[in-house]
């Protein structure tokens, strides 16, 4: 589902007090009861049925009456709570251009009042199995049960909690700048993923800095886990970026050389 902005403005009040009360429900129930969603958004006069009819005319809840009738959110409905969060913060006042797609994450411009880019990263888990999902992220590990958005959520929070530890600790990594939900924001990188690039200036001073970010890693007792020519930034200089870090994990854990190998295949 591709991400419209342009409908924020048309959503009311209600709107987005409906759409908290199916995330509200969403922990305890796959699909929300309606009557659930009718209770905790609380609006008068049946006024809950006639919003969920507007929000699943514009795909930001999914309808399934199978077993009973309910309601969940989709990607989009997330999209819109998250964004609607960040934007009340003041963290960006409007979202423009995609500038990345992948198999679980979509990334955005956003900009500042002042004008100032960042980047918002869009966790989307689900595009693949939950089954390769999960034999790539160790939080997992123990769940056999899954919810894609709180999962995506959870992938979020790590990478932001990592992208911040990193910064501190001076390695080359996106500024860290808030999360809410599925959404991570963060200082725009300049440059191209390193399999843009066809000729380097430099190839041996490149393959060093990154052989270097490996075992600075390293150093501090973490693996990356995904460290290949995607989630690797190289700007006009020359200097190294590395991104994209949910999956991140102590050198001390069980598949510790498994990862090693297949970060540094």
């Amino acid at each position: 589902m591709k991400l419209d902005v342009n409908a924020l403005r048309y959503l009311s009040k209600d709107d987005f007090r409906v759409l908290t009360a199916c995330e509200m429900g969403m922990p305890q129930h796959e699909i929300v009861p309606a009557e659930l969603v009718d209770r905790i958004a609380g609006l008068k006069h049946g006024g809950t049925y006639k919003v969920l009819r507007n929000l699943l005319k514009n795909k930001l809840v999914h309808h399934d009456c199978k077993k009973y009738d309910g309601f969940r959110l989709t990607y989009l409905g997330y999209d819109f709570l998250a964004i609607k969060t960040l934007v009340n913060r003041g963290v960006f006042a409007s979202v423009g251009r995609q500038i990345g797609v992948g198999k679980e994450s979509d990334i955005f411009e956003v900009a500042t009042e002042d004008g100032t880019v960042l980047a918002m990263k869009l966790h989307r888990l689900g595009r693949t199995s939950f089954r390769a999902v999960k034999s790539k992220r160790d939080y997992l590990a123990h769940r056999r049960s899954f919810n894609w958005l709180y999962l995506s959520r959870l992938a979020a929070l790590k990478e932001f909690a990592f992208m911040k530890a990193l910064g501190d600790h001076g390695f080359p990594v996106p500024t860290a700048v808030d999360c809410n939900r599925h959404c991570v924001i963060m200082s725009l990188v300049p440059g191209y993923p390193l399999v843009q690039i066809r000729e380097l200036q430099n190839p041996d001073d490149v393959f060093d800095k990154i052989l270097g970010l490996v075992i600075r890693l390293a150093e501090h007792g973490l693996i990356h886990c995904d460290f290949n020519e995607f989630n690797i930034m190289i700007d006009d200089d020359e200097t190294v970026t590395m991104i994209d870090f949910p999956q991140m994990v102590s050198v001390s854990h069980r598949n510790a050389q498994m990862y090693v190998a297949y970060s540094n295949s």
